[in-house]
């Protein structure tokens, strides 16, 4: 069984990189914050949404995949949601919509209900 995300643990990542998040002028912070902050948002979401039918991918940082139902196994998933990192972190912090992200499948847009993540306060 995979580690427990601490919720805690995310919502300092974040922090870290919340001024990256919210303001366009801020510069961007470094790749290993970025990482932590991608990586345990990510792995938080599918904590919260166990399963396999969709994958997430921020590349380069992670690939997860969440959302009950029929399994994916090998080659391209039929549901993916794929965004860069500034935009998954700001999805996933409630700063945009999922839609901001390439979604692409029937079930992809059911990552929704485990978003936002967290919500900066």
């Amino acid at each position: 069984m995979a580690k427990r995300i601490d919720p805690a643990a995310v919502t300092a990542a974040v922090e870290r990189v919340r001024d990256w998040l919210t303001r366009e002028d801020a510069p961007a912070p470094e790749r290993a914050a970025v990482a932590e902050a991608v990586r345990l948002s990510a792995r938080m979401l599918a904590q919260e949404l166990p399963g396999r039918s969709v994958e997430l991918r921020v590349p380069p940082f992670v690939a997860v995949q969440a959302v009950a139902g029929p399994r994916h196994t090998r080659g391209t998933p039929p549901n993916v949601v794929e965004a860069d990192p500034r935009t998954w972190l700001r999805i996933a912090c409630g700063l945009a919509p999922l839609s901001a992200a390439e979604v692409s499948g029937a079930r992809a847009g059911e990552l929704a209900a485990g978003l936002p993540v967290l919500r900066l306060g």
